[in-house]
């Protein structure tokens, strides 16, 4: 079988479909887009979104872990909203794309949902 039903349910997307996915802010600015998602290995739900932001052509991006229940999916505007806007992505946590990340040390993960539950606090 091939074609959407195998990438898509009313319900379910495969992961090919949601990296390269736009990310935009609410008043439909567009921040950048999904150049990844990490999976929590014993829950196997989404943890983070890796917004790829910034930069032309893949060079000079950087990159924000985003906790996934921070987007929000719209059928119209066919990407992800997020309330976030473009000046405190550019203050969340980051990283290039030749820099190691440390998701191992649990202190990271913390900083940032640390980090967009006082974005959150701010609205």
């Amino acid at each position: 079988m091939s074609g959407v039903e195998t990438h898509e349910s009313r319900e379910l997307i495969s992961s090919d479909k949601v990296e390269g996915t736009s990310v935009y802010d609410r008043r439909g600015n567009k921040l950048g887009s999904v150049s990844n998602v990490m999976l929590d290995k014993r829950s196997g739900q989404v943890a983070y979104a890796v917004l790829s932001f910034g930069g032309f052509l893949g060079m000079g991006s950087s990159y924000h872990p985003l906790p996934w229940n921070q987007l929000h999916y719209d059928r119209n505007q066919g990407g992800y909203i997020v309330d976030v806007t473009k000046e405190q992505l550019e203050g969340a946590p980051t990283y290039s794309a030749p820099e190691e990340v440390t998701w191992e040390d649990p202190a990271y993960g913390r900083g940032i949902d640390a980090y967009y539950s006082s974005v959150e606090g701010r609205r």
